[in-house]
């Protein structure tokens, strides 16, 4: 305490801190210019954890972390949940079953597996009270290793594998905590970009549409300087995304000429580098909003996501039905992100002659005044790989 860096503390602790049992408090240290300091305790406790180990000690800054990363895919529930890294639980759960077999076959096991779960405690108690020094933690730590060298030895006499009351971690940089020390592990980066996959809507066209698979040698002339240029620009756009960056796009040209596939693409590089993407058919919204208003779901809160993603992609506008609900809809997702300078992509088959026919000035005034219009133009693209 004073003068040793947390991260050595929580090495030890990982070795000890699955058998530790207390319902109501978890430690919370903080970090301050590198060293351990003790601030607070206060009740936490993870959805579906059974108990709140006390020796399951994570950094402030760890915890904000995980709370900042969550609230980028504040715009699904379930991609929320996704981020809970199951597979921890999966791993301490077989842990379980081993120990509860072993202890059961060797009876001597059972004391000293009740010892190592006093260390985390004799860690906590030392931490609390301002006397963990070096001398304390090399006693605890000499300790430690004592009775992990008995219960080996214990384990293997009775035919066990000595590696049978380790927990089997899919990633052993963290223990599928999701962070090491107070940085984000690279097993929690992945699982957070597939849960925005997931949240987005675009988790089966990721797997195949990106800006790497796109080809540009089914456009000719004219069309291909046209689509090389939507191109850059949208790649442009995908790689420089910010959450206020108010660039928004309007993708305007018949089916089959890669409107899908490039905001596909556009929703992958930005899902990767750590923003929320809802990707969602016009219709779709609407289906959203109409089961919230005559549905009877008033305690949906599907439709929020529209506005609160960082880059909302509606495609297909235009094939929905039109009327005057449905107008006010599309109206009000679009105001709302123009007034919140918050991007959108839309993708349309409709001409800008078509788009004004279909929808109130209100909302054509703003897609051709805030928008970018990029022009899609050739022979149907699906069409020519069809007959490839």
């Amino acid at each position: 305490h004073g003068q040793r860096p947390h991260g050595e503390l929580l090495r030890l602790l990982g070795d000890v801190h699955h058998r530790v049992r207390h319902r109501h408090l978890r430690a919370v240290l903080l970090q301050r210019d590198g060293q351990l300091h003790r601030d607070a305790v206060f009740p936490l406790r993870r959805r579906g954890e059974r108990d709140a180990g006390v020796g399951d000690l994570v950094a402030h800054a760890g915890i904000v972390g995980v709370v900042a990363a969550r609230q980028r895919f504040r715009a699904d529930p379930d991609a929320v949940a996704a981020v809970d890294i199951p597979r921890r639980a999966s791993a301490v759960a077989a842990y379980e079953e081993h120990r509860a077999e072993a202890t059961s076959a060797v009876p001597d096991l059972l004391p000293v597996e009740q010892s190592l779960s006093m260390t985390g405690s004799r860690i906590m108690a030392a931490a609390l009270s301002h006397e963990l020094d070096e001398k304390a933690l090399s006693e605890i730590r000499a300790e430690n290793e004592r009775l992990r060298a008995l219960r080996t030895k214990l384990i293997t006499s009775a035919g066990y594998p000595a590696d049978w009351l380790d927990i089997k971690y899919n990633c052993h940089a963290c223990s599928d905590t999701g962070y090491i020390g107070v940085n984000m592990c690279s097993c929690m980066k992945k699982e957070l970009i597939m849960a925005g996959f997931r949240s987005s809507g675009l988790s089966a066209l990721i797997k195949t549409q990106s800006f790497d698979t796109f080809s540009t040698d089914y456009y000719e002339g004219e069309d291909r300087r046209r689509i090389e240029t939507n191109l850059r620009l949208l790649r442009e756009f995908a790689d420089n995304f910010t959450d206020t960056g108010a660039d928004s796009w309007l993708l305007l040209g018949a089916t089959g000429l890669g409107k899908t596939h490039l905001s596909t693409s556009v929703a992958k590089v930005v899902i990767e580098h750590g923003h929320s993407v809802v990707y969602e058919s016009a219709q779709g919204i609407i289906s959203d909003f109409e089961s919230k208003r005559f549905g009877g779901d008033y305690e949906s809160r599907r439709d929020e996501r529209y506005f609160d993603c960082d880059l909302l992609i509606i495609d297909d506008l235009g094939v929905e039905i039109s009327n005057q609900f449905t107008i006010s809809c599309i109206y009000n997702i679009i105001n709302d992100r123009i007034n919140n300078r918050q991007s959108m992509i839309i993708n349309t088959n409709l001409s800008q002659s078509e788009l004004r026919s279909r929808y109130a000035d209100r909302i054509t005034s703003r897609l051709f005044g805030e928008f970018r219009p990029l022009l899609f133009t050739g022979h149907d693209i699906r069409g020519q790989k069809i007959k490839k």
